[in-house]
């Protein structure tokens, strides 16, 4: 049977929209992946945390929304005959810290943190070293942590409890790349920027020669999605940027109460299982480093970045860190959208039944939650909960209205 929505992109993104389409509103979905094993795939990839602590009051929402469905997960994505999902939830908290120079951002941000529901207190440097003596304070100011629904899980977990789910309801998971589309005016590649007000995507062409029809087309295929937008006259200012992340070992007693903490030189941290893990962004290319081009080689981590950069940074923020040692390293992609950092999630303009999602740099994992339930809701043309993805809207870009977020990690 032809289906009633295609997706390209079997992400968490595609995967989370495929399993509401079908569980919420009965739909018949196909779902085409081209890399079935995700090798190179943000949801395989990602360090899989969750935060409130954004700039806008969409990804707050978003956010609270996505970690209220983690908690029930079992309850929502349970399939019958085999074991409940589990993702290892934990909820220590974000800690963003701040010298004097970002001291007013961070007040500003919290401000419309609270404004929003959030759970997050503001301390002063002598309260952050009452609440971790573990941490030298020096050259702080402040200090904005999370007290409730922020912290981190098994992102690839919750990507296959979904995929689970959604085919348990009746999805397809097809081996297929998407190469071009079958629209009302034909079908072509490279369509322009021609006028297409109404226009209706028929099928999907895949790079093997077949043919695969929809009622309703989604993009989401990630970091890979742009290209094709542009075949349907939609400029998604979306690449890959990678970023590395090392597994570290650390010979310093448990650091008690330990968050994820963003140090004010952009170097972030967080428990991970007996050990940390650890990033920050690229190495500029005046610094000797590789700067930050679109889709480089994700086996190509950059070591200088951890001995120039992280350990040095660490060390100093906290003592016991003086003897750390890299035990693994890892790199993907965020699915970068330089417009303005935030997710792209909604109609593409002048198409009756295009959509995309894509673009969240960096925080698509923890959304993807609340953005697949809304906008699987948009496309069937019915109602949920989750909060609205307007501000998302991909018109943004072309009428030149960012929503920029400043909370980037």
């Amino acid at each position: 049977m032809t289906p009633d929505v295609l997706i390209v992109g079997g992400g968490v993104m595609g995967a989370a929209t495929a399993c509401f389409l079908a569980r919420d509103h009965g739909l018949r979905v196909t779902v085409l992946e081209r890399d079935p094993l995700y090798r190179r795939a943000s949801s395989a990839l990602s360090a899989s945390s969750i935060r409130q602590q954004f700039s806008t009051p969409v990804n707050i929402a978003l956010s609270a929304w996505s970690i209220a469905f983690l908690r029930r997960l079992e309850d929502e994505l349970s399939v019958e005959g085999e074991p409940p999902p589990s993702i290892g939830l934990v909820e220590p908290g974000y800690l963003y810290l701040a010298t004097e120079g970002g001291a007013e951002v961070l007040a500003d941000n919290h401000a419309v943190q609270r404004a929003s529901g959030a759970e997050v207190a503001l301390l002063s440097a002598h309260e952050l070293r009452q609440r971790f003596p573990w941490m030298n304070v020096e050259g702080l100011v402040a200090g904005s942590l999370g007290l409730r629904g922020e912290g981190w899980f098994d992102g690839p977990a919750l990507h296959q409890a979904f995929r689970r789910k959604a085919i348990a309801c009746g999805v397809r998971f097809v081996a297929a790349e998407a190469l071009a589309f079958e629209t009302d005016r034909g079908p072509e590649v490279g369509m322009g920027q021609g006028s297409r007000e109404g226009c209706s995507v028929h099928a999907v062409i895949t790079r093997d020669g077949q043919r695969f029809a929809g009622g309703a087309v989604l993009l989401a295929a990630g970091a890979w999605t742009a290209p094709l937008a542009a075949q349907l006259g939609a400029d998604l200012p979306v690449s890959g940027k990678k970023r590395d992340v090392f597994v570290l070992d650390s010979p310093a007693a448990p650091l008690a109460g330990c968050p994820l903490v963003i140090d004010p030189s952009g170097v972030w941290f967080r428990p991970e299982g007996r050990g940390f893990i650890a990033g920050a962004p690229p190495r500029a290319v005046e610094d000797g480093g590789p700067g930050d081009p679109d889709e480089p080689p994700l086996d190509q981590v950059d070591h200088a970045l951890f001995d120039e950069v992280i350990w040095p940074a660490l060390a100093h923020r906290v003592p016991g860190f003086e003897a750390l040692r890299v035990r693994s390293t890892w790199a993907g992609y965020y699915e970068m959208n330089t417009f303005d950092h935030n997710g792209l999630a909604g109609a593409l303009p002048g198409w009756r039944n295009a959509f995309t999602a894509c673009g969240f740099s960096g925080h698509g994992m923890q959304q993807a939650p609340a953005v697949g339930c809304a906008l699987a809701a948009s496309i069937a043309g019915a109602r949920c909960d989750a909060p609205d993805l307007g501000p998302l809207s991909p018109a943004r870009v072309a009428q030149g209205r960012p929503l920029r977020e400043r909370n980037v990690i």
